[in-house]
């Protein structure tokens, strides 16, 4: 029987994604592993793989569709002997009359259709797979992963009040009615965003100003609405020292130099290979906040935020502190370039326990940076500046680098962020402890 292709949830936090193009077209023989579409997630660009074999027999999701709910079927691909003639009906329908939205329980492996956006073109499910019914009789529009976690924590939907489109009930309305959260509050979030971004046209319009509108790509609405949460939910706290970099320039060069071209050391690779050093040194800053527990984490793995054309990513290091600056130093180099084409693994970029933010290059002195959740720590690195400061009485030259630690004050409080960055400091200022 024809086999549906359902949109891919290609991280842990993507609920729906843009089906940015397809590589296949429809009649097209697809062989399993063949890369069939791309897919536009909250990260990044992604290739989507096909599990089985047979014939695209028909797009359901025409590419550049934004808005795809995770699990909603994008295609069938008929087997050997079928035609178009044979997909089911609860597939494809051309009944342009029946509502805009519709959606279907999912369980674990289920390839049903889900949360199925369509226009005239796209395709409909029979009542059978519509939403759950409220004890009135009405219809609950909720995500695949919203009935899952309401389920699991034994949440009625009907009580609830989604902040999605079109008012459907996303998975972060049931986690905010699990943490005594108001639905109406939840609710309401999304529709005064919405209303400040109305009125901001109508205010500029009055005004006779003149723009032009860039519209926000995945990765930037999930960035904004993460940074947003964190720093809503998450009490920061900062911190502050100066480094004096002047051995570890003085490092650097000789390095290089006896590298004879064969790798070239930056000082962000440093501050990576200081920074998993302090928290192998001092574990008590490398941590999770949860309400059951801290979570204290094995390895050092250094989130680097990346700017790429499509915004913000923050490839990993994983477990730094076992690595050398060789390492650290190709790797890296190796992730951001994949980060800026869009072309990293989720692996490569889910995850971290540790982060850090690097404007030094752009002339920044100092700031301070969002928490990225559930990490408890982001360093933001200003630039090397020379200073005089005081040596032994006397007035000298030194290039001083300032970074501030953001904390969550719940899991790393005043005194073990200060400790922690003074095990930071003694690796900077002496880089070759970095290398015993």
């Amino acid at each position: 029987m024809p086999i549906k292709i359902t949109m891919p949830a290609l991280s842990p936090t993507m609920t729906e994604g843009t089906l940015a193009n397809w590589l296949k077209s429809e009649g097209d023989a697809v062989e399993a592993g063949d890369v069939i579409a791309e897919i536009e997630t909250d990260k990044a660009t992604m290739e989507v793989e096909a599990v089985d074999e047979g014939v695209l027999g028909k797009i359901l999701i025409a590419a550049g569709t934004e808005g795809v709910a995770v699990n909603a079927v994008i295609a069938v691909l008929l087997e050997d002997g079928e035609t178009v003639d044979d997909i089911i009906d609860d597939v494809i329908s051309n009944d342009s009359e029946k509502s805009p939205e519709v959606s279907a329980d999912v369980g674990k492996g289920d390839s049903s259709v889900a949360a199925l956006p369509r226009n005239e073109s796209k395709a409909d499910v029979p009542s059978s797979a519509q939403d759950d019914k409220s004890a009135k009789g009405g219809r609950i529009k909720a995500s695949p992963l919203a009935k899952r976690v309401a389920k699991e924590k034994g949440i009625d939907l009907a009580s609830l009040k989604g902040s999605g489109p079109r008012g459907r009930i996303i998975k972060a309305d049931v986690e905010n009615a699990k943490a005594g959260v108001a639905p109406s509050a939840a609710a309401g979030s999304a529709a005064p965003r919405a209303a400040a971004s109305s009125d901001v046209k109508k205010m500029l319009d009055a005004y006779g100003m003149e723009y032009t509108e860039i519209p926000n790509n995945n990765i930037k609405k999930i960035t904004a609405q993460r940074l947003t949460e964190s720093k809503q939910q998450t009490p920061h706290f900062y911190l502050t020292v100066d480094c004096v970099l002047d051995n570890l320039l003085e490092a650097r060069k000789v390095l290089n130099e006896q590298g004879n071209g064969a790798y070239k050391l930056s000082v962000n690779d440093f501050i990576i290979k200081a920074n998993a050093m302090a928290l192998k040194s001092y574990p008590a800053a490398n941590v999770a906040w949860t309400d059951e527990a801290v979570l204290q984490f094995k390895h050092a793995d250094i989130s680097v935020a990346v700017a790429t054309p499509n915004g913000l990513i923050t490839p990993i290091i994983k477990a730094a502190e076992t690595k050398g600056l060789i390492d650290i130093s190709n790797e890296m180099k190796d992730l951001a370039g994949r980060a800026r084409d869009g072309k990293l693994k989720p692996a490569e970029f889910q995850g971290g326990t540790f982060s850090i933010s690097n404007l030094g290059m752009f002339g920044v002195k100092d700031f301070a940076a969002i928490l990225n959740p559930p990490q408890s720590c982001i360093m933001a690195v200003g630039g090397g500046v020379q200073k005089p400061v005081v040596v032994d009485g006397k007035i000298e030259i030194r290039t001083i680098m300032s970074v501030t630690l953001s904390t969550d004050h719940r899991s790393v409080d005043g005194a073990v962020g200060a400790e922690f960055l003074q095990h930071f400091k003694r690796y900077i200022e002496n880089p070759v402890s970095m290398l015993l």
